[in-house]
């Protein structure tokens, strides 16, 4: 019989579809919850519980702020540079904190993206490629959390924080599917429509979820498209396991003491859940600071963006290794690009992809290592070059991912990273 097309199938499909699947549709259309690959292809990374967090800058921080300055130069504008714990290593004053951490910290200082217009130089450094017109390329925290998924998880692979609007970006799973898409918080710090309805206890909630199930296992007996159906039930296993996790999201959970050393900040708070998140087990977990976007009074701005990344990122890298978890999570802090050698006439400093820098520490790396270099205006590259599709291979080997590993797409192989990407050995550890 061909249930496809039966008026029996068409029946029990509606009423299936109304009754069972009401639920599903409006919690999937808030968060896009993404569900665990069935079968990641880094079995041994699932054992030791390998984790990828990344801080991204939206709007492009300033290497001469931050971790390449060029003090003295017509390009290095008005702060000093401090001594940091590797030797012959100075960074920008602002940043005191992670200074006495840099032999937990891995810096690229030679980045060549070449694009430096916001949308299309965030797409290039998310995914490591150009784009291309025939396929839609999955960001690197959507491949990250397929391969480091645990199948028997609660939770989300990939949870992406971005509660400020500037600078805003909503992770692409690409060809890997909407399954595979992060939760993704816009509007709050955690998440919504996860909260059971007034009246309703957990053992109706449960109840009602084991009728669904029975129900959901019966339709899709003999029918064609029941891997259709799977899926549907791994979302609600997702949803039910975001709800019993709501505790993680609740801040006042950690002591005053704990709270007031990341700071109140939406990125000391972020940061902060991050933590959370990650040690409870959640493979991929991204936070954003924005407003970085200095083409007006950069030193300003830097002068109070710099000392809070600087307090929050020393925090939580400082709390993650305490915690024993940093040797396990690979840290990766990003922008879209750098900012201009060039101090604009608004002293500000725009735009800039030809020689800037990224940060990392953690898991697969060489903490304390400084690659590359650039001129002493910091204009152009002199020894190092890398561009994005380096740093993503960069990032898969240092998390244990194969970047040669492909993924079938209809009738065509496409490889994780690039055919040409060159992974930055001398950074892994």
């Amino acid at each position: 019989m061909n249930w496809g097309h039966s008026p029996e199938h068409s029946l029990h499909r509606r009423a299936f579809l109304h009754g069972s699947l009401a639920g599903l549709t409006t919690a999937l259309s808030f968060g896009n919850i993404g569900i665990s690959a069935a079968k990641p292809a880094a079995q041994s990374l699932r054992k030791r519980g390998r984790r990828v967090l990344f801080v991204w800058l939206a709007g492009g921080s300033s290497q001469f702020e931050t971790w390449d300055p060029k003090p003295g130069r017509e390009t290095g504008g008005p702060f000093r540079t401090i001594a940091t714990a590797i030797p012959g290593y100075h960074v920008c004053e602002l940043m005191p904190k992670l200074a006495t951490m840099m032999r937990d910290i891995t810096v690229i200082r030679s980045l060549n993206t070449g694009i430096s217009e916001h949308e299309q130089a965030a797409d290039l450094i998310s995914t490591g490629r150009p784009k291309e017109a025939a396929l839609d390329y999955p960001e690197i925290g959507v491949v990250l959390a397929k391969e480091l998924a645990a199948k028997e998880s609660p939770l989300p692979d990939y949870i992406s924080f971005f509660t400020t609007t500037e600078g805003r970006r909503r992770p692409r799973a690409g060809f890997l599917g909407a399954k595979h898409a992060p939760l993704l918080l816009e509007k709050s710090i955690r998440p919504e429509h996860v909260t059971l309805a007034d009246g309703l206890t957990e053992t109706r909630h449960a109840e009602r979820e084991e009728l669904r199930a029975l129900l959901s296992d019966r339709f899709a007996e003999n029918r064609a498209g029941s891997e259709m159906v799977n899926g549907y039930n791994s979302a609600f296993q997702k949803v039910r396991g975001l709800m019993r996790a709501d505790h993680l999201f609740d801040l006042n959970r950690e002591p005053a003491a704990i709270r007031d050393r990341y700071g109140r900040t939406p990125f000391g708070e972020q940061a902060l859940l991050a933590r959370r998140l990650l040690e409870a087990g959640v493979p991929v977990v991204k936070v954003a600071k924005g407003f970085w976007d200095s083409h007006h009074d950069n030193f300003e701005s830097h002068r109070e963006l710099v000392p809070d990344f600087d307090q929050v990122l020393s925090v939580l890298l400082g709390d993650l290794k305490d915690r024993g978890l940093l040797e396990s999570t690979l840290v990766i802090v990003l922008s879209e690009f750098g900012r201009t050698p060039v101090i604009n006439p608004d002293v500000g400093r725009d735009h800039f992809a030809d020689a800037w820098s990224v940060a990392m520490a953690g898991a697969g790396l060489r903490g304390g290592a400084v690659y590359g270099k650039t001129d002493a205006d910091g204009k152009t590259v002199t020894e190092g070059r890398a561009n994005a599709s380096d740093l993503a291979a960069t990032i898969y080997k240092a998390a244990g991912i194969d970047p040669r590993g492909d993924y079938q797409v209809g009738l065509r192989p496409v490889p994780r990273a690039k055919e040409d990407a060159k992974v930055i050995k001398e950074i892994l550890a």
